[in-house]
């Protein structure tokens, strides 16, 4: 799946974004801004169309900051989804069908994490057993 030159400047440009604000020091500066607009607010008698306009922008702001969190988690579950692929696909013993599996039926995913609690109990026990029997 190919995209054009806008889609992976926009990629970018959102990953930018996300790294941006990801900071502590980000979160200080929005805390400081809205620290200092409540005072305002206070010294000039809560205006009726400040307080529209903040909460139209911090409306905005929110909406385009999740959509910038989706974007950046779906593309890093991508590459760790790969990196999981590739580790499947180089171990001798590992199913081959779970490579992709995030695109199974539910019914299946459900029936293979049965698989695999029952497989770990089973596990346990024989653990469990051999310990006993080295006592």
């Amino acid at each position: 799946m190919e995209h054009s030159a806008i889609q992976r400047r926009i990629s970018r440009i959102l990953q930018w974004v996300d790294e941006i604000t990801s900071r502590a020091g980000a979160a200080a500066l929005v805390a400081f801004v809205l620290f200092s607009f409540i005072i305002a607010l206070a010294i000039v008698g809560f205006p009726g169309n400040w307080e529209a306009g903040f909460s139209t922008v911090a409306s905005s702001i929110t909406l385009v900051m999740l959509f910038v969190i989706q974007h950046t988690q779906s593309r890093h579950q991508v590459a760790l989804q790969l990196k999981l692929d590739e580790l499947i696909r180089t171990s001798p013993d590992a199913d081959d069908l779970l490579v992709h599996i995030e695109f199974a039926e539910d019914a299946e995913l459900i029936e293979r994490e049965h698989d695999q609690i029952a497989h770990h109990e089973s596990l346990r026990e024989s653990d469990e057993d051999d310990a006993n029997d080295a006592e």
